[in-house]
C-alpha cells in the first residue's frame, strides 16, 4: 500500500481557460483587485482570486500605479549584514510655486524646472548608518 496524492483527477467546474485569460488581461491592463474584476466580468470574487492565485501575477502593492512596472526593493542579506536600498521619486516644484499658488494659467508658464528628482537611500542594518 503506497501513498497517493489527494489531488482530484479532474475538475469539471473549473473556470474555463478563456475566462481565466480575460481575468489576467483585466488584471494587467487595469491593475484591479479580485472584487472589481469579478464585478466587471460577472463572476464571484472568490473564483477570480483563485485564478489570480494560480497564475501568481505581481501584487498590486508591489506595482507602480502609473506605469504598472514592478517596484523592486534591492535587499542583499549575508549572515549578520543587511543593507536596504530604496529609491524615492519626488516631483519638482518650480520657483515661486506651481499652479496651486499662481492659478492654472500662470502655473503653466513656470514649468521650466518641472520634472522629477530621485532620492537614493541606503541603510546598513548592522551599524544603523544611512546614506542618501
Amino acid at each position: 500500500m503506497g501513498d497517493r496524492s489527494s489531488r482530484p483527477h479532474h475538475a469539471p467546474r473549473r473556470t474555463p481557460t478563456r475566462t481565466e485569460r480575460r481575468i489576467i488581461k483585466v488584471r494587467l491592463l487595469r491593475r484591479w483587485g479580485p472584487a472589481r474584476i469579478a464585478h466587471l466580468l460577472g463572476l464571484v470574487p472568490s473564483a477570480v482570486h483563485r485564478v489570480l492565485t494560480r497564475y501568481r501575477p505581481a501584487r498590486l502593492t508591489h506595482l507602480d500605479r502609473a506605469t504598472g512596472h514592478v517596484i523592486r526593493r534591492y535587499e542583499r542579506e549575508r549572515p549578520g549584514e543587511l543593507v536596504h536600498v530604496d529609491i524615492k521619486k519626488l516631483g519638482n516644484i518650480p520657483d515661486g510655486g506651481g499652479h496651486k499658488v499662481l492659478g492654472r494659467q500662470a502655473g503653466r508658464k513656470t514649468r521650466r524646472n518641472a520634472g522629477y528628482s530621485y532620492l537614493h537611500t541606503a541603510v546598513d542594518d548592522h551599524s544603523g548608518l544611512a546614506y542618501s
